[in-house]
């Protein structure tokens, strides 16, 4: 992912409300999100050339997200897949905070990243960068492609958005959330952080929603955990030829409590 929303433990009736977008070079091969990984009750959109995914969720509400640290001073080339963490998570069985034990000791093996677990007591924030883990409290979050609540512009801008969306609606309305997420407003050059990059992809990577001639913003996601356990993860994905136009949307509900033969697709 390259833009992360989410309001945590703040709804009278849902825990967590997320919505996320992922920016790749258009020539990268996906598959939308589905039960990708055979014989796994993994949830998640895959990336072919790596193998891993951005956004997963597993069985008992076990939820993994991730975005790149953006600084191509640090980025080594022979590192392993960040795509993979999410499913190491979800594969082991662990509490958020168990994996995380066992997992940062070989954190430092990987490019720059920010990882969001979530299991049934708490969500937890790790970078490899600062190397520190948070536990997060109820609120309103944005993350992007440095740390937790970085105040660049789309963070800021999303998480007013997000904020005034649940405010209006009183529920999660994902028509509102996904139009949310196709914002293309440019932000002030003045305003705009200093990565690395130089100020044309700056500039190119600065909107909520990207759109280019070889990269852009490929797919959209909501996920919305409600009390009672149960989950909706819907995916919207895009096509960028000449244009931007909604390609598929796809939805999923489920009971976690519930066996396999009872996780409906919508």
């Amino acid at each position: 992912m390259c833009l992360i929303l989410f309001s945590y433990q703040q709804h009278p009736d849902y825990r967590l409300v997320l919505a996320a977008n992922r920016d790749e070079f258009l020539n990268r091969p996906t598959l939308p999100l589905d039960y990708n990984f055979a014989g796994e009750l993994i949830l998640a959109g895959k990336d072919l050339q790596g193998g891993g995914t951005w956004l997963a969720l597993g069985e008992d509400n076990r939820l993994a997200a991730i975005t790149n640290y953006r600084d191509p001073a640090i980025i080594r080339s022979a590192a392993p897949s960040r795509g993979q963490i999410l499913l190491d998570y979800l594969r082991s069985k662990r509490s958020a905070v168990d994996f995380l034990r066992h997992f940062n000791s070989s954190a430092d093996e990987y490019n720059g990243f920010n990882l969001l677990l979530v299991d049934q007591q708490e969500m937890l924030h790790f970078s490899n960068v600062t190397g520190t883990t948070t536990r997060l409290v109820p609120g309103l979050y944005g993350l992007s492609n440095h740390l937790l609540n970085s105040p660049w512009p789309k963070v800021e801008r999303g998480r007013r958005m997000l904020a005034d969306t649940l405010l209006a609606e009183g529920r999660p309305n994902s028509e509102e959330i996904f139009q949310l997420l196709q914002d293309n407003q440019l932000p002030d050059e003045s305003l705009l952080p200093q990565t690395g990059v130089g100020i044309e992809w700056e500039r190119l990577l600065s909107p909520i929603f990207i759109d280019s001639p070889g990269y852009g913003t490929r797919s959209s996601a909501l996920v919305t955990m409600r009390d009672d356990c149960s989950v909706e993860f819907h995916e919207r994905t895009y096509s960028h030829d000449g244009g931007v136009r909604k390609t598929e949307d796809r939805s999923f509900s489920i009971i976690q409590e519930t066996s396999e033969e009872r996780v409906g697709y919508r």
